[in-house]
C-alpha cells in the first residue's frame, strides 16, 4: 500500500511539474539557461582535469600507494581504509561530487566494503576552496575575510561527521587488526603491483580517464540543469514562498529572522542560488547570514545530494546514511559558524570591511578567469571528446 500511495504521488508531483513547465515555458529555459552555464563556466573546468587526474592515479597505483601510507590515521580516526586519505584529499581540492565518485569507485574495486564506503563518502563530499571563497564571500559578500570562517566551519564540520560515523555499522562490521605503522617501501609495492598488473598501454589508460571523466561531467551537468529548471518552476508557482511560511516557524526558533526563510529554502534545494539570495537579504545581521550559509553548504543541496545518489546506487552504497550526514554536517557548521564568529570577528572585523579593500585571498582573480574562460574551456573539451569519438566509430564501422 504505501509502494502504491509513493508512486502516486511521484506521478502527481511530476506530472504538476511538467504542466508548470508548458505554462511558462520561459521560466524553464531561462532556468535551463542559468544551469548550462553554471555548469560550463564553472563546474566543468573545475572538475574535469581532476577527475582525469584521479583516473591516472587510480590506474598507476598512486591510489594504493597512498592507502598503505594513510592507513595508520584513516583507520583509527575515522574506521576506514587508508585510500579514503585520498578520496579525503581529492573532495577537498575538487568539491562536490568528487567524494562520492572515488568512494564510488573503490567500492567497485573492492577496496572497500558498503560499511566503509557509507563511512567515508559522509565526510569526504565537500565544497572546494575557491568556490567558498571566490564565489560566496568574494562573488557574493564582497568581503574575502569572510571566507576563513566559511571554511573553517565547513570543514571542521566535516571532520566532526567523520568523528561521528566511525560508529555507523559498527555492530555489522567483523573486529580485525590493521595495520598501524607507516611503511613506504610497503607502499611502493603496493603501487607496483597495481599499475604491473593493469595491463592496458599507457594511451588507453589515458583515453579511459578522459571518457570516465566525461561521462561523469554529462551526468553533473543534466542534474544541475534538471534542478535550475525546477527551481525556477517552483518559484513561479510560488511554492518556496508557501513552504518558506513553514520554515520561518523553525528559524525562529534558534533566532534567525524569519526573512531568511526563503533563501533558507532555496538553498535546499540549490547552493548557488540559495547562497546569492542569503546575500542579497536585507535588514539581517552578517552572522545570521553566514549561520544559514554555513548550513546549506553543509546539506550540499538536493541538486548535488542527487548527483551523489546516482554515484551510490551504481555502486549498490546506500543513500541513507549520505543524508543523515548532511544534516550533521549542517548542524556542526552552523555551532562552528557561532563559536568561531566572536574570536575571527575581532581580527578580521567581518562587518566592517569595505567592498573596496584589498583582496587578500586572490580568489577573486581565480574566479574571473573560471567567469571568462571556463566557458571556452568547455567547448574545447566537448569538441575534442566528440571527434575522437567520431573516430573511434569511423575505426569501428569502416564504410
Amino acid at each position: 500500500m504505501a509502494a502504491k500511495a509513493k508512486t502516486f504521488i511521484l506521478a502527481i508531483t511530476a506530472s504538476l511539474i511538467a504542466i508548470c513547465m508548458i505554462i511558462s515555458p520561459r521560466h524553464s529555459i531561462q532556468g535551463a539557461l542559468q544551469g548550462i552555464q553554471l555548469w560550463g563556466n564553472i563546474v566543468f573546468p573545475s572538475l574535469f582535469p581532476f577527475f582525469i587526474l584521479a583516473e591516472m592515479m587510480f590506474s598507476l597505483g598512486i591510489v594504493h600507494f597512498i592507502g598503505v601510507l594513510f592507513e595508520p590515521i584513516m583507520r583509527p580516526l575515522f574506521r576506514v581504509p587508508g585510500v579514503g586519505g585520498f578520496v579525503l584529499s581529492m573532495g577537498i581540492v575538487s568539491g562536490f561530487p568528487a567524494g562520492a565518485k572515488f568512494t564510488a569507485r573503490l567500492k567497485q574495486e573492492k577496496q572497500i566494503s558498503a560499511i566503509e564506503a557509507e563511512r567515508l563518502v559522509s565526510f569526504t563530499n565537500s565544497s572546494n576552496p575557491l568556490f567558498m571563497s571566490g564565489a560566496i564571500a568574494v562573488g557574493l559578500f564582497h568581503n574575502p575575510s569572510l571566507a576563513i570562517l566559511i571554511m573553517a566551519s565547513h570543514y571542521l564540520g566535516n571532520l566532526f561527521v567523520g568523528f561521528t560515523m566511525r560508529f555507523h555499522g559498527q555492530k555489522k562490521e567483523k573486529f580485525a587488526k590493521h595495520k598501524t605503522s607507516f611503511s613506504l617501501s610497503q607502499a611502493f609495492h603496493e603501487m607496483h603491483i597495481k599499475r604491473t598488473s593493469d595491463r592496458r598501454p599507457f594511451g588507453k589508460k589515458l583515453s579511459d580517464a578522459v571518457n570516465s571523466a566525461m561521462q561523469t561531467m554529462l551526468m553533473i551537468g543534466g542534474f544541475i540543469t534538471l534542478f535550475s529548471v525546477l527551481n525556477n518552476v517552483l518559484s513561479y508557482i510560488h511554492a518556496i514562498d508557501f513552504l518558506a511560511f513553514i520554515f520561518a516557524n523553525v528559524l525562529s526558533l534558534f533566532s534567525i529572522p524569519e526573512e531568511l526563510s526563503v533563501p533558507f529554502l532555496a538553498g535546499l534545494l540549490e547552493i548557488t542560488n540559495g547562497s546569492k539570495l542569503v546575500s542579497e537579504t536585507e535588514n539581517v545581521s552578517l552572522l545570521h547570514q553566514m549561520m544559514i550559509i554555513s548550513f546549506i553548504l553543509g546539506f550540499n543541496g538536493f541538486s548535488i545530494q542527487a548527483q551523489v545518489a546516482s554515484l551510490l546506487a551504481e555502486a549498490q552504497i546506500r543513500f541513507l546514511p549520505y543524508f543523515a550526514a548532511r544534516i550533521l554536517h549542517g548542524l556542526y557548521a552552523v555551532f562552528f559558524t557561532f563559536v568561531l564568529w566572536h574570536p575571527l570577528d575581532k581580527k578580521y572585523m567581518f562587518s566592517y570591511v569595505p567592498v573596496s579593500a584589498p583582496q587578500q585571498l586572490h580568489s577573486q582573480d581565480f574566479w574571473i578567469v573560471f567567469n571568462s574562460y571556463g566557458s571556452l574551456f568547455t567547448v574545447i573539451a566537448l569538441s575534442i571528446f566528440i571527434t575522437l569519438h567520431f573516430i573511434r566509430f569511423k575505426k569501428q564501422h569502416p564504410a
